[in-house]
């Protein structure tokens, strides 16, 4: 029997593909499935506030997104809070509610020791660390750009852990919430609370700095914020999807503020950051997932982190609701919408040619991965880079990474020799056309 968490996990899988990330982590974060019984689909969720908003505006998409998994059109939602239920059928309506408070809370999840590094993101990791130990005494500003679903909240609620373990005061906003804050400010009157919510602080961090951008009036606050803050030695750390040159609306002055202290960016992981990623996800999860399942994942998300743990969710939560082993034809098919088409009729994970490749030449993968040069086993490497350059999606960087860090220019060297090899040695053509045999058997 499904239990309505189980349901909700694969919804969440899917919306969080659907909606922007501000919304999600704003509306959708802490919520959980409560009950599930004849078309009733009841949500738990941290307040009223987020109730009414859920029930007027995602309500339908919520209703969809569930259709689509337990495959009845009856579905009505509605969303609890406490002892209260609210929704567009019942007779209650969360009219008195309280705005959630102006400080966020820290993602328990968000933290340096969870974030796993890699050559993408080597930098901003180290540079946010020592934010952390020395605020305002080194990279001030701190400017951290790069695309969606990298890391940039990431590091900045790690940074907001780390510092309020010292007892140092932080204040982690959005740019969309430092806008309302001070229209709000100005209509009610409370620009003095304003000055001094944003002031008084030791370390103030703005996600998606952006949105401040061509708003001409919350650009003029901010500029005198950061002059206030910077002047006091006080940390600002702040995060874009690009670098302050190409933000074309972004005021000349404040843009040459942001380039006082140091801007890094965050890239899309390589093959091997996103394999150590989903490993720890995984981990988290409380779920075994077979390297081969890792291995389809990694291949077919590329360039969003949170897309690759949306992956990762979204493949348990299937496997849980078919009551189906986690495989990789069962990964790849629960895949199969996110990549935009059906899956190959069955998946060669790296894992899988690994192995097959070490069989054949009776050594083990981790030599074929590893440093040793000897004949058996170098020639065993450059099979292994050959074979996986015949599978549709390896780029030659990601299989130099797999195979031990290997260079692009090496991996295109050994598929050249072995592709001449092959046509001048009988009996490694034969070894060849054995793995591919084994493989396509799997």
């Amino acid at each position: 029997m499904r239990s309505a968490q189980e349901i909700w996990e694969a919804a969440l899988g899917e919306l969080q593909l659907q909606i922007n990330k501000p919304n999600y982590q704003t509306w959708f974060q802490g919520t959980r499935g409560a009950a599930y019984q004849d078309g009733q689909f009841v949500i738990s969720v941290p307040s009223a506030f987020v109730a009414e908003y859920l029930d007027k505006n995602q309500r339908s998409l919520i209703e969809k997104t569930l259709i689509g998994l337990i495959h009845d059109s009856n579905i009505h939602v509605h969303f609890q809070t406490g002892s209260a239920r609210y929704g567009s059928t019942g007779k209650d309506s969360p009219r008195d509610y309280q705005s959630p408070p102006g400080l966020p809370a820290f993602n328990p999840r968000y933290t340096f020791d969870s974030f796993i590094i890699g050559d993408s993101n080597q930098l901003a990791c180290a540079a946010a660390k020592k934010v952390a130990q020395n605020p305002g005494g080194c990279y001030n500003p701190l400017f951290i750009f790069g695309g969606a679903g990298l890391g940039k909240t990431h590091l900045l609620q790690a940074i907001g852990h780390a510092a309020c373990s010292n007892n140092t005061r932080v204040l982690y906003v959005s740019g969309e919430h430092f806008t309302n804050d001070f229209v709000d400010a100005i209509r009610q009157h409370r620009t003095d609370e304003f000055r001094s919510k944003y002031r008084d602080i030791d370390i103030l961090m703005i996600d998606d700095v952006q949105f401040i951008s061509g708003k001409e009036q919350t650009a003029e606050s901010f500029f005198h914020t950061f002059n206030e803050l910077h002047n006091n030695n006080r940390q600002i750390v702040v995060t874009s999807d690009r670098p302050p040159k190409s933000m074309p609306l972004l005021e000349g002055r404040l843009r040459s503020r942001f380039e006082w202290g140091l801007i890094v960016d965050v890239k899309p992981p390589d093959i091997k950051t996103r394999l150590e990623i989903l490993k720890a996800k995984s981990k988290q999860s409380g779920a075994e997932i077979l390297p081969d399942v890792l291995d389809v994942i990694a291949r077919q998300v590329k360039e969003n982190i949170r897309e690759l743990e949306g992956g990762l969710n979204r493949i348990i939560a299937y496997a849980r609701l078919l009551q189906a082993e986690v495989t990789p034809e069962v990964a790849a098919k629960a895949l199969a919408d996110i990549g935009g088409g059906a899956p190959p009729e069955r998946q060669i994970t790296s894992v899988a040619l690994l192995d097959a490749v070490a069989e054949c030449f009776q050594i083990t993968p981790e030599l074929i991965s590893g440093r040793r040069r000897d004949k058996q086993v170098a020639m065993a490497r450059q099979v292994a880079m050959y074979l996986l350059k015949q599978q549709d999606g390896y780029s030659l960087a990601e299989i130099g990474s797999l195979l031990g860090g290997r260079n692009p220019s090496t991996v295109s060297h050994a598929c050249e020799k072995v592709a001449e090899d092959i046509e001048a040695s009988p009996v490694l053509k034969r070894k060849v056309k054995y793995i591919q045999k084994k493989l396509r058997s799997r």
